[in-house]
């Protein structure tokens, strides 16, 4: 069965790190185009990042420009996003996706896992 599970979102004091993993199951990610969305209430989904499979290049939103890093640990199938200098404005949920384009275009994207819960705030 195809699965993506996100972990390690939670409360976060403004200027903190998280780290989020998407761990996959039922199929191999070191052939996937992985990306990272989130979306805060009232707001639409928006684009994060990704990371392609074969080259390891990767993308970002210009809001999340440095002070997002995705990578990926094939070993554990598993993609990471780690998140620096958060912000109030990154409260949301963050789901990842697996993706036929390395893109923050959301219609890009097949399959998604059911999110993980990230808020800032003091």
């Amino acid at each position: 069965q195809l699965q993506l599970v996100e972990s390690g979102g939670g409360l976060v004091q403004p200027g903190g790190s998280l780290r989020l993993s998407c761990a996959a199951s039922g199929f191999t990610l070191d052939y996937a185009i992985i990306g990272w969305f989130r979306q805060a209430p009232g707001k639409e989904r928006e684009g994060v990042s990704c990371i392609s499979s074969r080259s390891g290049s990767t993308n970002y939103a210009d809001s999340v420009q440095g002070r997002f890093t995705i990578s990926r640990d094939n070993a554990k199938n598993t993609v990471y996003l780690q998140m620096n200098s958060l912000k109030p404005d990154d409260t949301a949920i963050y789901y990842c996706a697996v993706g036929l384009k390395c893109t923050v275009v959301a219609a890009s994207y097949t399959y998604w896992g059911q999110g993980t819960q990230v808020t800032v705030s003091s």
